[in-house]
């Protein structure tokens, strides 16, 4: 494989920076918060962290929702013309929308502009077009044999990337600023790092156009020993060529979809709220430990692959799903009832072993915000305490599921009515 073909500088450097931008987001939107309610009276941790909160649920709704308006068009843009559109555009919105938090640290600027910096990064295509134009570049730099393999490389990648950039990212906001003006080196490095990979995407970066599809049959015919591959993922695929296709069963698909929706309702809420929670008493963390909270979360990429690779030889796939939702499920309500440090990792160690997806839900953010808010001065863990009942009942379809499988004679992926 050609190595200018290669989308892993962009993924690692891309994430690097958006862990530097997402601590530096969160504490600048501290100081600033604090710095306006030092000159109210009767100003209060409470206060503050609905203040918080309230920024948090427009510009994740702005976030979440303007790429709905542009997203397809540049990934159709990108289909037809060239697959670097569909990745540098994108990239160009994070450049210039991180540069909103920079000039907020050195300008005198209300907080609200990063509202409008949350609708550029939006409108360019976010990370659902970034990340989806990511995934197709790396399929097409790679053969169908190993295809797999490399995109769940990103994916660790990513994960690794992530967790670097936000265990340094606490240290670098403290340690090197300008005058009083924290976190101005922290922004200014996950802008370089956004630059550079606009600039590798641009003039490095090689994109491969998809090869001719052939027939079968005129590929066995030029290559007879081509069923002889050593590959075991290509003799398992000429073995079930001649299997007739099965439909998955309606309900398995639908009990699949409750339980991810489900699961995505507790997951999304509750690491929204996590940050703010951190912040408040009696943990009132600093910027080294919200960096080190961010880094346990990109845990989930290694331990993620990890799981998969090591269980997927011994148990069912609808097994590790309910190992990861009972798992998250454990650690969100540890988490609801931490006062001490040493009990949000213990809560970690649980939750990063889950092995489905997490998506953030815009609407699920929304919610939960609204309730931590109502419930802030009477029990400041409930919201987990909610996160964590969801996350028990997303395990009844995937029960259904499971049972389905036990008593069919195949496998989850050929279940049928």
């Amino acid at each position: 494989m050609e190595m200018r073909t290669w989308i892993e500088p962009v993924v690692a450097a891309a994430q690097l920076a958006s862990s530097f931008y997402d601590t530096g987001l969160l504490l600048v939107v501290k100081n600033y918060y604090n710095n306006t309610n030092a000159s109210s009276v009767n100003a209060s941790e409470g206060a503050q962290q609905k203040a918080i909160s309230n920024f948090y649920i427009i510009y994740n709704l702005l976030q979440g929702l303007t790429p709905l308006l542009s997203a397809y068009g540049l990934a159709r843009l990108g289909d037809m013309k060239n697959r670097k559109i569909s990745i540098c555009i994108p990239l160009l919105g994070y450049l210039f929308s991180r540069t909103f938090l920079l000039l907020l640290i050195l300008l005198p600027w209300p907080i609200e502009v990063m509202y409008g910096a949350a609708v550029l990064h939006g409108l360019s295509g976010g990370f659902t077009t970034y990340w989806a134009s990511v995934m197709a570049v790396a399929s097409l730099g790679s053969s169908e044999s190993r295809r797999s393999l490399r995109l769940i490389v990103i994916e660790l990648i990513y994960g690794i990337a992530g967790f670097l950039g936000s265990v340094a990212s606490g240290h670098l906001f403290v340690t090197f600023h300008l005058g009083y003006q924290q976190g101005t080196v922290l922004v200014s490095s996950s802008i370089a790092l956004y630059a550079f990979c606009l600039f590798y995407s641009l003039f490095v970066l090689k994109v491969l156009k998809p090869a001719g599809s052939c027939p079968a049959t005129s590929t066995n015919m030029e290559d007879p020993d081509g069923k002889m591959a050593s590959d075991e993922g290509d003799s398992v695929l000429q073995e079930t060529e001649h299997r007739p296709t099965a439909i998955p069963s309606k309900l398995i698909i639908a009990m699949l979809f409750v339980g991810a929706v489900m699961y995505d309702l507790a997951v999304a809420g509750a690491v929204d709220v996590l940050p703010l929670f951190l912040l408040k008493k009696p943990l009132s963390w600093g910027p080294e430990y919200i960096g080190y909270s961010y880094a346990a979360g990109y845990m989930i990429f290694i331990t993620s692959f990890l799981g998969v690779f090591v269980f997927s030889r011994f148990l069912r796939d609808t097994t590790m799903i309910m190992i990861g939702i009972l798992s998250f499920a454990a650690g969100i309500f540890i988490m609801a009832f931490v006062r001490w440090t040493y009990l949000f990792y213990i809560g970690k160690v649980f939750v990063l072993l889950q092995l489905a997806l997490v998506v953030t839900g815009v609407v699920t953010s929304t919610v939960f915000n609204k309730i931590y808010q109502s419930t802030l001065d009477w029990f400041g863990g409930f919201c987990f305490l909610l996160s964590c009942g969801i996350t028990c009942l997303s395990l009844i379809p995937i029960s259904i599921v499971a049972y389905k499988q036990r008593t069919s004679s195949g496998s989850l992926e050929i279940l049928t009515d």
